[in-house]
Formats: structure tokens, C-alpha cells, sequence
């Protein structure tokens, strides 16, 4: 028999839509202050519901300060994964997250990083949907399920 969620679990599943839902509208990943202030709750209580999501491989915390280092697969720091969709800058912190950021947000996009063979620059475009444009190689160092072994590596 399932029981009722907590209202622990129901404020971080709050949490978790606001964070995802401002990643998506604004292309920058809300920290622990902003998020409190937003949820009308204390950060003490927002970062142990951030503690719980990330336990749970919902969004990764930076080490040793709390924050919220991504949000998979929006990544709130600038990294070599640049998106350009809905007239925004979004960050990956790997080409799967930059892939899966046009996938979340349903739309076209334009991504930008280094080919993983030879680190040109390399650009990838998608419209409808589809893949139009790409150069360059993608290359997963790790495989999939090995990837939560060290997220921060892979």
C-alpha cells in the first residue's frame, strides 16, 4: 500500500517546479536565496529540499556551498555547451544536456561547443524537431550507466 506523499516531499516537489520551470522561461537556474524568497519558505528549508532532490539524481549541488550546480539539463553555470533557443542563452555541462535542453524546451536551437575529436568549434542546429545542421563528432567518454558513478567527471 503507497502512502500519501509528506509534506516534505510535496515542498520539494515545489521546489523542483520552480527551479525547472525558471531554468525553462528564463535560461538561468535560481539558487537557494531566490527560490526561498519565490516559495515564500526559509533557505534552510529549501536547501534540505534540494539536499532530497539531489539524493534522488534530480539536479546535482555544487560541492561544499548548496547551490545548484545543475538542474538536468540546464546547467547554472556557463559551460562548453552553449544553446541558443526562445532568443536565450541556456548551458549544458555536457552535449547529452545540451541535446536534452532543445528536447525539454520543445523548440529549435542553435548549439554551440568543440567537436569531441578534434575540438574545432563545432555547431549543431535543430529545427522541427530534427537535426538540420551538425559538424564534428560527439563522443561519450563514459557509458550511460556509469555516468551517476562521478557525474561531475562525466
Amino acid at each position: 500500500m503507497t502512502q500519501p506523499p509528506s509534506a516534505v516531499d510535496e515542498f520539494a516537489r515545489d521546489v523542483r517546479l520552480y527551479v525547472f520551470g525558471e531554468a525553462a522561461d528564463t535560461g538561468r537556474v535560481p539558487q537557494p536565496p531566490e527560490i526561498a524568497a519565490a516559495l515564500g519558505h526559509s533557505q534552510a528549508e529549501v536547501e534540505q529540499a534540494l539536499r532530497q532532490l539531489a539524493a534522488g539524481k534530480v539536479l546535482i549541488l555544487a560541492p561544499n556551498d548548496g547551490n545548484i550546480w545543475a538542474a538536468n539539463p540546464f546547467c547554472a553555470v556557463p559551460s562548453a555547451f552553449q544553446v541558443e533557443a526562445r532568443g536565450k542563452t541556456y548551458w549544458g555541462i555536457c552535449i547529452w544536456d545540451a541535446l536534452g535542453i532543445v528536447a525539454a524546451l520543445g523548440t529549435d536551437a542553435v548549439i554551440r561547443t568543440a567537436c569531441g575529436d578534434c575540438s574545432e568549434p563545432m555547431l549543431l542546429e535543430i529545427a522541427g524537431g530534427k537535426l538540420k545542421r551538425s559538424e564534428g563528432i560527439i563522443h561519450f567518454a563514459v557509458p550511460a550507466h556509469h555516468w551517476w558513478d562521478n557525474i561531475g567527471f562525466t
